[in-house]
């Protein structure tokens, strides 16, 4: 939901490769096969990274921007799942199902995406030890996840709902490197936890009321993570 202040150059392709936690656990062999298949994407603000009912051809990371994961009842009414901010990967549930995709993936900000085909997604299964224990915490992490925006989605009212929203992005596996500084606005927190602009704007203002987040010039100063995360209205 949120991406990284940027101070420095953008990261290339394979920087942003380099940086990943999975990363970590290859050989020197396997990464050279993984940085000469890997592709990058650049998707506009409303398009669409990839469509429900389409092939699943890549395991997807984002190098820089905002996405969200959402779908649309037979009558028109969306729904968001969850939003992946820069240092996100995504999709590994679905190729490992082989089905097709479940849900639309749409850009809420201008968003570069790495791909990475499925036969080096699959070869690396086949052939990594540790990358498959990178992928059974990233499942294990991304079911916390969901279940824990069922209950908000649920129970909650609006006010938690940001809270856990802004809280859920800090999680140091699925979303590695996300800095206290992040930059949304207003209208991306709204989509992301099923509320309006205006009324995303005054559940931010109660948080900062409580000392648990900052609202700066084009972005949220998160001062009590732990305080965001048990937060109940």
């Amino acid at each position: 939901m949120l991406h990284r202040t940027m101070t420095t150059q953008p990261q290339t392709l394979i920087d942003h490769l380099r940086s990943t936690i999975w990363a970590r656990t290859l050989t020197a062999a396997e990464m050279a096969r993984v940085e000469a298949s890997c592709f990058e994407q650049f998707v506009p603000k409303g398009g669409f990274v990839c469509s429900k009912g389409e092939p699943l051809e890549s395991w997807i990371g984002i190098i820089e921007g905002l996405v969200k994961m959402n779908n649309f009842s037979p009558s028109g009414k969306s729904v968001t799942f969850t939003g992946v901010p820069t240092g996100g990967w995504f999709g590994e549930g679905s190729l490992l199902k082989d089905a097709t995709r479940k849900y639309d993936v749409i850009a809420l900000r201008d968003t570069r995406v790495a791909r990475m085909p499925r036969e080096t997604f699959e070869w690396l299964l086949d052939s990594s030890l540790p990358f498959t224990r990178f992928l059974l915490m990233q499942l294990n992490e991304r079911l916390g996840q969901f279940i824990g925006l069922v209950e908000s989605d649920r129970l909650l009212d609006v006010d938690t709902r940001v809270a856990r929203c802004l809280a859920a992005m800090f999680n140091s596996h699925l979303y590695p490197g996300l800095e206290k500084i992040v930059q949304i606005s207003q209208e991306e927190i709204g989509y992301l936890s099923g509320a309006s602009r205006q009324r995303a704007n005054q559940a931010l203002q109660l948080l900062e009321k409580e000392g648990l987040l900052r609202l700066d010039y084009g972005g949220i100063r998160v001062l009590d993570l732990e305080g965001l995360r048990h937060f109940q209205a």
